[in-house]
């Protein structure tokens, strides 16, 4: 199965939650009600430069993803 590189998720339990799914490499959800990230990889210290660089963007693109998706409802 081929799966989208970001997926939207909810959950009754979390109403104010909004939930974005990375499902490359470095897999991740992040929570937008609260930036909070959960990581889907296990990462050592000679891991650490690289996690930050693709933290950053990774997570840019989870919000521009959402953005996006939000725009298309409003239309």
């Amino acid at each position: 199965m081929t799966l989208p590189k970001f997926i939207l998720g909810d959950n009754s339990d979390y109403p104010n939650a909004i939930f974005v799914i990375h499902t490359e490499f470095p897999r991740f959800i992040i929570n937008l009600e609260n930036d909070e990230v959960e990581w889907f990889e296990d990462f050592d210290d000679d891991d650490q430069k690289e996690l930050e660089i693709e933290t950053e963007n990774a997570i840019k693109q989870a919000t521009d993803f959402y953005d996006a998706e939000i725009a298309k409802y409003e239309e």
